[in-house]
């Protein structure tokens, strides 16, 4: 076994596909300490800028106060905080916008949460139709479940398939923003498919919560939609700065979740000194501060991408639409890739190489994550270095 471990190790390395993990000394934030060095980073998903706010660390130290450090056992136990039952609360009354009758379940993590929503809802008997571009945690949530599965790479596909099914149920499986191209999902229309098809319609939010819509409310905000179809997932250790996640529904399908979804029922509940912090959180990501953070976001990202138009022209490269924060700069190769990553990082510019199996192959890239805390001077530092660098 190891030596055969030994030779595929060899093997991803012959493909520049070997994975280096980074040691960050000091918070996240624009400007890092990682492994000793100083470097400028456009690696992060703390898009608002919220994960090292002075408010932020107060919550937490008064939730670690009040309730200690750990949770002491599942929440179906003695784990589940009156922060938790909280902070549930909060996040069920801005879902019950997009949503009839509306309850959320926390999470520890968007990974949890996936793959609770889609194995939970996805037994045996329901026909689960997932989206090409989907996150991993939804993937693999995919392949847990029980039931058929299906992927589709357009509308019209999708239409398609749903058309043709004979199942009793059908999940359809989105992200709202894919995480690697910086897209959103085309969700009226998933919807419209949704409630034509008698289906449900999961929506995994991870990167448009607390970024897009009316007060960050996401993708569904940002959409206007409303439907008792929606099952909606979020993760609370991106724009909103903490950890965790959750998945708000129509209160049928989260009590289904509780009652079923082995990875809500079998793991010990988050520390509830999270729970008191996000609630913190949520104040920050619907009042002016993050209104002015979104703003910020905004300017930024056209900055970025009126520098970048040019660049990628004149080297063949790819600069696919994006209105979130995410903007990849799709260079082809492996090799490309990380030469382009390592002579940033040797001007002080942390922008890291993604690559097979996390895209499809030939299209690996650099991408490009802006926070509300980067500077104008910070993303013209970044244009600098990547004209010489290419």
């Amino acid at each position: 076994m190891l030596e055969y471990l030994r030779a595929e190790l060899r093997a991803r390395d012959a493909q520049s596909l070997t994975r280096v993990r980074r040691v960050a000394e000091t918070a996240t934030a624009p400007h890092q300490t990682v492994d000793g060095r100083p470097l400028l980073l456009f690696c992060s998903n703390d898009y608002l800028g919220l994960a090292n706010h002075p408010r932020l660390v107060r919550a937490l130290q008064e939730g670690a106060a009040r309730y200690g450090v750990g949770s002491g056992a599942s929440h179906l136990i003695s784990g589940h905080s009156r922060a938790h039952e909280e902070l549930e609360q909060r996040l069920a009354g801005i879902a019950a916008r997009f949503i009839p009758q509306a309850r959320s379940l926390s999470f520890s993590t968007g990974y949890m949460a996936n793959l609770a929503a889609v194995t939970a809802l996805g037994g045996e008997g329901t026909a689960i139709f997932s989206e090409r571009l989907n996150h991993a945690s939804l993937i693999d949530g995919v392949r847990l479940a029980r039931g058929t599965r299906q992927v589709f790479g357009s509308v019209a596909e999708l239409a398609a398939q749903l058309q043709a099914s004979t199942a009793a149920r059908k999940l359809i499986v989105t992200d709202a923003v894919f995480s690697m191209d910086g897209h959103l999902a085309p969700l009226p229309q998933l919807l419209h498919l949704a409630e034509r098809h008698d289906a449900l319609l999961l929506v995994d939010d991870a990167h448009g919560f607390g970024v897009l819509g009316p007060q960050g409310h996401g993708s569904l905000a940002h959409f206007g939609l409303r439907s008792e179809r929606l099952v909606w997932m979020g993760t609370l250790g991106k724009a909103a700065g903490a950890a965790g996640a959750f998945v708000a529904a129509h209160a049928t399908v989260i009590e289904w979740l509780l009652q079923t979804a082995r990875p809500a029922i079998f793991t010990t509940a988050a520390p509830p000194a999270l729970a008191h912090a996000l609630l913190t959180s949520l104040d920050l990501i619907e009042g002016e501060e993050g209104e002015r953070r979104r703003a910020q976001l905004e300017l930024l990202g056209a900055q970025l991408r009126e520098g970048l138009a040019p660049l990628a022209a004149r080297h063949g490269w790819q600069l696919p639409p994006s209105d979130t924060a995410i903007h990849p700069l799709i260079v082809w190769s492996n090799e490309a890739a990380l030469a382009l990553a390592a002579l940033l990082e040797a001007k002080g510019l942390r922008v890291p190489a993604i690559r097979p199996p996390t895209v499809a192959a030939g299209t690996a890239r650099l991408r490009i994550t802006l926070c509300a805390e980067h500077r104008a001077e910070d993303v013209d530092e970044l244009l600098k270095a990547l004209r010489d660098a290419a």
